[in-house]
């Protein structure tokens, strides 16, 4: 227990830092904004630059792996936009974020820290793989559903467009891409460069983590949503136990590999679910409290499977 504690501790410490800051300062809320830039556009692309850079470029093209764990994000995915649907009598502008909340877990804030930290540099390659597949199955389904259902209905080419441009142009999504050359072409930056980027790629996960506790507290609490147990159950339980189910199923993966799917789909629901329910404008208030309670929620599921994880019955 020692041992899942001090794995569990430092992260969940820093979002707790984080909210409680937000609760006590008084700093306004805009002051997010370039926290928020530094993170996406500078300090996590430099995280997972130096991830993939340094990963054998022939463990980045597991297609099988790519291929259950994106099915079993679009199972979650479905699972939750089946309860949206039925808890919002059949609007799917609303039952879109819900699928989201229900399946897009917290890849990129938390993923890449606590998945090095439980199973070191072999899970850097998993983690990268599930971040860039999951986010581009969200990306699209949302915007999709929303434009079928939306008010201003755009044309089927203006929402590939919008989705392609958002997938291509994602800074995580890029820095994958050159780590990726880079570990194909074996180039390493001139030693200075390289010092820098260690240097932003350090400091990634303590900012995205507190700017993520920041966040919490400064979303408003106002509604609880009937279907948020239900939600939160499909994000924190369901998603994972399917992904393990998976990848069991079809076998022959490195238990690390395994270990990092399911601790990675064991996150609760990222602050990009938020993000889009602000967008379009629909359950934005509701979107913010299934965050906020699946993050407090995940402290005791994330540390129980960090426990079966450190104690090898996901071996």
């Amino acid at each position: 227990m020692t041992d899942v504690a001090g794995l569990a501790l430092p992260f969940f410490g820093l979002i707790f830092l984080g909210f409680l800051c937000g609760r006590i300062g008084k700093a306004p809320q805009s002051g997010l904004a370039w926290f928020n830039i530094y993170i996406v556009y500078v300090a996590v692309p430099a995280l997972y630059f130096v991830l993939i850079s340094k990963t054998p470029f022939e463990e980045l093209a597991n297609v099988g792996f790519v291929a259950a764990t994106t099915a079993a994000t679009f199972t979650a995915f479905l699972l939750s936009l089946g309860i949206g649907l039925v808890a919002s009598g059949g609007r799917l502008p609303e039952a879109a974020i819900q699928g989201a909340a229900g399946s897009y877990s917290n890849v990129g804030y938390m993923g890449p820290g606590l998945t090095l930290a439980t199973l070191g540099p072999a899970a850097a390659a998993p983690t990268a793989l599930i971040f860039v597949f999951d986010c581009t199955l969200l990306f699209t389904l949302v915007p999709l559903l929303m434009s079928i259902s939306g008010p201003r209905h755009q044309s089927p080419w203006v929402t590939a467009g919008l989705v392609l441009r958002r997938i291509v142009f994602h800074p995580f999504n890029i820095a994958t891409v050159v780590g990726g050359l880079a570990a194909y072409f074996h180039y390493a930056p001139p030693e200075p460069v390289m010092r820098m980027v260690t240097l932003l790629s350090g400091s990634a996960a303590p900012c995205a983590l507190f700017m993520m506790g920041v966040t919490v507290a400064l979303a408003p609490l106002t509604r609880i949503p009937l279907e948020l147990p239900a939600l939160v159950t499909v994000k924190l339980l369901v998603h994972p136990l399917i992904v393990f189910g998976i990848l069991q199923l079809v076998g022959g993966f490195d238990p690390v590999w395994v270990a990092t799917a399911v601790l990675m789909a064991s996150l609760p629901p990222a602050l990009n679910v938020f993000v889009m329910a602000s967008q379009y404008g629909v359950y934005v208030e509701r979107a913010s409290s299934v965050i906020l309670v699946g993050t407090v929620c995940s402290v005791l599921t994330v540390t129980g499977l960090l426990a079966l994880i450190v104690g090898g019955w996901l071996d």
